[in-house]
């Protein structure tokens, strides 16, 4: 399913909008598309950029002809946290892009009932593919962590057919750790220094 957003030239949008907050100015631009300024509506953006993040191509209207993208760059409001800005990507359909994927931590690890604790050494990964096969996300299956002590790598991932992972194959994606061992006052052992329990001599 393509994912659309409308966006429109920043010069034909009024100033108002800019000062009351209704917009998001950014910019589209690309290898082979000249760069644009561009304004989006808020709401509209953050909805959308909630649902698909940094990963997913979306196709903008609004322009001359649509233009299918990836949301490059976010920038936040260092005070009020809402976003400012953002940097649209234009992509060349057909010609391989390099980017990070998030990963999605599926399942539970049966180590956990051993007392593991689970380390996620990876929350993303670097990919190479053309656009039409970039995935949303890289599942991770927790439940291959049978034990504490297992790992899993970047080779127990997978990845649909025309996707390469930029990753070494024996990177560690997840760790289940041993867990911390809390001793409490009932199991540590009291020793009275001013009682012998042996017999002098």
């Amino acid at each position: 399913m393509t994912i659309k957003l409308s966006v429109e030239p920043r010069a034909k949008v009024l100033s108002s909008n800019s000062e009351s907050g209704s917009h998001i100015v950014g910019v589209v631009y690309g290898p082979k598309f000249t760069a644009t300024k561009v304004q989006v509506d808020k709401k509209e953006f953050e909805k959308l950029f909630k649902q698909v993040g940094e990963s997913t191509v979306v196709e903008l209207h609004g322009l001359e002809d649509p233009v299918e993208v990836l949301i490059k760059e976010v920038v936040f409001s260092p005070l009020k946290g809402a976003v400012v800005h953002v940097d649209f990507y234009a992509l060349e359909m057909g010609k391989e892009i390099t980017t990070h994927i998030p990963l999605h931590f599926i399942n539970e690890s049966p180590a956990v009932k051993e007392g593991a604790v689970i380390d996620k050494v990876l929350h993303e990964v670097v990919v190479t593919c053309t656009p039409d096969l970039l995935p949303a996300h890289i599942d991770v299956d927790l439940a291959l962590l049978s034990t504490v002590g297992a790992k899993i790598h970047i080779s127990d991932l997978f990845f649909p057919k025309g996707v390469v992972c930029k990753h070494d194959a024996h990177e560690a994606v997840v760790v289940a750790e041993a867990g911390r061992i809390e001793v409490t006052k009932a199991d540590s052992v009291t020793v009275d220094s001013g009682e012998s329990t042996a017999e002098e001599d």
